[in-house]
């Protein structure tokens, strides 16, 4: 595994009990009562690092350790080891430990950026969220390239409703990543929390462009809306919805974004409507709801 993704995995990281991460613990086992993972190179060690995780999303702590111990005999200056350690801290003892060990390991070495995003991490947990913003935005000064630290602060500020900081921070990670339509999905659905309906609009309309297959087989018109392009058109859907019913909405853009034309709003709401049902028609095998706010309703659960 690369090394730079495999540190933003480790930052990144979230404790969550799923089935992913029970079947990681159940086949990791016999890997690791085996011994066989020696003999298998980096992917060895790599399914020893997901082994790991994956028992602190069981609760496991006992298994967490064994790989734990294994990895850092076989690489003691590790910077993706010293990451886990933490994690696995961050499991049991208190955040005031885990924060000096992270502070520790910063003092040697302030360059260490997943070491950054744990420590906001830990604070964020313990309700310190003003810490843990100066944290990142430290980080975010010296570290400008990384990407997943202003999605992270982007996450802090809409946990906190600051939508308009949220899209500052966000706007960065499209700067620097301007091919990744999930963080154009990101943004419009930031403007549209933050009331900019025409922005939000924009920004929906350029993730559907991202992601429709212009060069498959089929006309756009007749594939059938998946994944982030569906999530796109219900933003579509939602942002004509309320401009056309909320008229006094296309012209309050924070970001004076122009809106469509009043005939064009009503050909991308009938367009977004009939994507929608489209999708609807393909997951249930049923015909969708016949007014808009029951298919959106109906909709809604189904793209959490």
């Amino acid at each position: 595994m690369e090394v730079t993704f495999a540190l933003q995995r480790l930052a990144a990281y979230q404790p969550r009990q799923n089935k992913k991460s029970k079947d990681t613990l159940d086949a990791g086992l016999a890997l690791l009562e085996s011994g066989l993972y020696a003999t298998k190179g980096e992917a060895g060690w790599d399914a020893l690092e997901k082994l790991a995780l994956a028992a602190l999303d069981e609760g496991n702590t006992e298994v967490a350790d064994q790989c734990l111990k294994i990895l850092t005999d076989k690489f003691p200056d590790s910077p993706r080891v010293d990451v886990l350690a933490g994690i696995r801290m961050e499991a049991t003892e208190p955040p005031e430990v885990v924060l000096r060990y992270y502070d520790e390991l910063l003092e040697e070495d302030p360059s260490r950026a997943a070491i950054w995003r744990r420590k906001a991490h830990v604070l964020r947990q313990m309700g310190k969220i003003d810490r843990a913003v100066e944290e990142l935005s430290a980080m975010l000064d010296t570290f400008y390239t990384e990407v997943e630290g202003w999605l992270e602060l982007a996450d802090i500020y809409s946990s906190c409703q600051q939508y308009t900081y949220a899209l500052q921070s966000l706007s960065h990670a499209l700067l620097l990543a301007p091919q990744n339509p999930s963080y154009f999905l990101q943004f419009a659905e930031t403007a549209y929390l933050a009331g900019d309906i025409p922005l939000s609009l924009k920004m929906f309309l350029q993730t559907v462009d991202m992601t429709d297959d212009d060069d498959g087989d089929l006309a756009p018109s007749d594939t059938i809306p998946s994944g982030i392009t569906l999530r796109a058109w219900f933003g579509v859907k939602l942002c004509t919805r309320k401009l056309i019913a909320e008229p006094r909405t296309t012209s309050s853009s924070a970001s004076h974004t122009p809106a469509p034309a009043t005939s064009n709003l009503s050909a991308l709401d009938n367009l977004s409507t009939e994507r929608l049902r489209t999708a609807y028609l393909d997951i249930k095998n049923e015909s969708s709801p016949v007014s808009d706010g029951d298919l959106i309703a109906a909709l809604t659960p189904l793209l959490k």
